[in-house]
């Protein structure tokens, strides 16, 4: 399935851009999900931790993702 997935702060400058494409198995879950991107992109696993969002909620690594899921990729803010 063809998972649309949505970058934000440091995550754009790793993908390249604010939103990428990528392919995975049915009943694929987060962990899966978080192993192909630090795959696909190694700089990922360089951030001190990063949370995916599945429709709007943060998304433990056992969540299922189904393809028409709203993906997030979410690196960690701080404050000021």
């Amino acid at each position: 399935m063809n998972i649309k997935i949505l970058a934000f702060g440091i995550a754009k400058d790793i993908f390249g851009g604010s939103t990428i494409s990528i392919e995975l198995d049915e009943n694929a879950t987060t962990k899966q999900l978080k192993t192909q991107l630090e795959t696909a992109y190694p700089r990922l696993k360089q951030l001190a931790s990063y949370m995916v969002a599945v429709n709007n909620e943060y998304a433990d690594d056992a969540g299922l993702i189904t393809e028409h899921d709203e993906i997030a990729v979410i690196p960690p803010v701080s404050g000021g």
